[in-house]
């Protein structure tokens, strides 16, 4: 696993999920204040990188225009992330 800022637009996000308006305000106060303090969490997969956890902290970074978002970066192969996707 490695840890780098991956550009927002390369992250797939495959699974819908439903975000807490308030969480997210929240957050992006805190990022605007003392910057992204925990990664988020992708898979990459063939040179694709699909993010399933950290879904406010993406919100919050996509809704204060960042570019990038740090990320642990784990490869994995396509088998893993069929069961992500079950």
């Amino acid at each position: 696993m490695r840890i780098e800022a991956i550009p927002i637009d390369k992250i797939q996000r495959p699974l819908y999920r439903q975000n807490d308006t308030a969480k997210v305000e929240s957050l992006m106060e805190s990022i605007q204040e003392i910057g992204l303090q925990e990664p988020i969490d992708v898979l990459e997969v063939d040179g694709q990188y699909y993010g399933f956890s950290g879904c406010h902290r993406f919100e919050a970074c996509s809704r204060l225009g960042h570019n990038t978002i740090l990320c642990k970066v784990r490869r994995a192969p396509k088998s893993v992330l069929k069961m992500h996707l079950a």
